[in-house]
């Protein structure tokens, strides 16, 4: 299967903004074991921003556009440095990919990009994107990199699109807030009923949150794709999500059986 893995910030940092080397390390440890075993992967990484935060020593997130993209320069080196690190353990070779709404929106840069995607997976490359938030401003940004993460599984064609978050999935309500709440194992569609399920964004170093989720899952499933929201602490579920098993919520590609 062609498999594309977005992780937030969430998974990838600690609340200082500083690396959860436990959680980074087992990510890619599983993600090089399934592209062993045959799969394509491809990885969509928040942190560049967060990581910057704790490199720089900042109090928080930064609110001015500027010092969010000094956060992304620096954090983007960090971020990089350690996947290509950890990768090359693995034997496995990583690409950097920076985008902006423009490189998606306008038809030729977009072909690019699906050419150039293309052509690193059949070389056998791990294709590592994220928005390029170093020079991303308003006019051109993405937004969050749950969407990202729905454009690049739209634009390369591919089975399955799996958000690693702070959350183990879509609940009947917000669990932190009501105890009652229900995890739903499948969502055949996104519809009104279901968008009305999503609440605010989790930590305070993300950007995105279940509204965003539900709108990648939407994109997502109408290319054909399947999507997964599970949590990310626990990135060994991947194996079982790859093999089709119950875990966090599967949203159904349309035109799939039972879709």
């Amino acid at each position: 299967m062609r498999i594309v893995v977005k992780v937030g910030t969430s998974t990838l940092a600690h609340a200082t903004g500083r690396l959860n080397i436990r959680h980074v390390e087992e990510l890619v440890k599983v993600l090089s074991d399934l592209k062993n075993a045959g799969h394509e992967m491809i990885l969509v990484s928040s942190g560049a921003i967060g990581m910057g935060v704790g490199k720089l020593n900042l109090p928080g997130r930064p609110a001015d556009m500027p010092t969010k993209q000094a956060a992304a320069a620096v954090g983007q080196c960090e971020l990089m440095y350690t996947y290509d690190k950890l990768f090359s353990q693995y034997n496995h070779t990583v690409a950097q990919i920076l985008l902006t709404s423009e490189d998606v929106d306008h038809a030729d840069r977009r072909q690019n990009f699906e050419n150039t995607m293309a052509r690193l997976l059949e070389l056998g490359a791990l294709p590592v994107i994220n928005e390029n938030d170093t020079i991303a401003t308003e006019e051109i940004k993405v937004g969050d990199n749950d969407t990202l993460g729905a454009i690049v599984a739209c634009s390369v064609k591919a089975d399955l699109l799996v958000l690693l978050s702070d959350i183990e999935g879509l609940y009947t309500a917000d669990p932190r807030q009501d105890p009652a709440a229900r995890l739903i194992p499948v969502v055949e569609a996104v519809t009104p009923e279901v968008e009305a399920l999503a609440g605010g964004k989790g930590s305070d170093l993300a950007t995105g949150g279940m509204a965003t989720k539900l709108r990648a899952a939407k994109m997502a499933t109408a290319a054909g794709c399947d999507m997964v929201i599970t949590n990310g602490e626990h990135p060994q579920n991947l194996y079982d999500i790859a093999e089709g098993k119950a875990v966090g919520t599967r949203f159904v590609a349309q035109g799939k059986e039972g879709a």
